[in-house]
């Protein structure tokens, strides 16, 4: 009952989805709710999913790819796009720690953050449409869960850079049990799909390093100029490896311009 009362505040916290009221709430609780983050990720690739098939019956590939977008978008409340958006102004506006964290903080929203935004969407809607519905359905729940997991892992091995923030209370040490809760949950669906069919094993793995060298790099370029991570940069981890899988699984179809 417990564990499931951590899902629901996980639930709570990261999209606009209602909770049952019985879950209650106590401070604590969220201090151990990360390790939900990537189960949080399945339900919003569901709703995603649930769009695009439904799309994808009446309408042409792209206008269902920019609509399960939307409603991901929709159901997170842009929570992640805004965190990308926000560290795409602090690292390209910021000169030095406090001016980036300063940036970042500001809810206006600056040339590199509107460039961000726009290139990074963009990106992702492409490729889902590019994609044949069963890939792009794959793509979801591989994607959605998997970024929150190289997401998660900056909370596992990085320490928090701001003094108070809407994350502070996820930010006390994630212990490694809870971290391998939270990847046992993101590889669950993909390991499904590999079961099935659906997705190649060397696809499943390759998405896999994907979302881990996109968590690395940008975790090595929070730890030089941050010394530690915000919650927008959860959301910049999580935008970067949501896109590398989708370029991943769209590279293993062997499609490319030139090929």
């Amino acid at each position: 009952m417990q564990q499931l009362r951590l899902f629901f505040i996980a639930l709570q916290f990261f999209t606009r989805l209602p909770i049952p009221r019985w879950v209650g709430f106590q401070p604590e609780w969220l201090h151990h709710a990360s390790r939900y983050f990537p189960l949080v990720g399945c339900v919003v690739a569901a709703v995603a999913a649930a769009v695009y098939l439904l799309a994808a019956l009446v309408l042409p590939a792209p206008v269902a790819a920019i609509l399960s977008t939307a409603a991901s978008i929709y159901v997170t409340g842009a929570f992640h796009e805004d965190g990308f958006a926000d560290t795409c102004d602090g690292l390209g506006g910021g000169l030095t720690r406090e001016r980036v964290l300063e940036i970042m903080k500001d809810s206006r929203i600056g040339a590199y953050g509107a460039i961000g935004i726009v290139c990074i969407l963009g990106v992702k809607c492409t490729a889902l449409a590019l994609l044949p519905p069963s890939s792009a359905i794959a793509a979801l729940f591989v994607a959605h869960p998997l970024s929150r997991l190289a997401a998660t892992s900056l909370i596992w091995r990085m320490a928090y850079a701001r003094a108070e923030g809407k994350s502070k209370p996820l930010a006390q040490e994630m212990t490694s049990g809870e971290f391998i809760i939270a990847a046992l949950t993101a590889l669950l669906p993909g390991a499904v799909l590999v079961a099935y069919g659906l997705l190649g094993a060397a696809a499943l793995a390759a998405c896999i390093a994907a979302a881990a060298l996109s968590a690395l790099w940008l975790a090595r370029k929070f730890h030089a100029r941050l010394q530690g991570y915000t919650g927008d940069c959860l959301g910049a981890v999580q935008q970067l490896a949501e896109v590398a899988v989708y370029l991943v699984v769209l590279a293993s179809l062997g499609q490319g311009a030139l090929a």
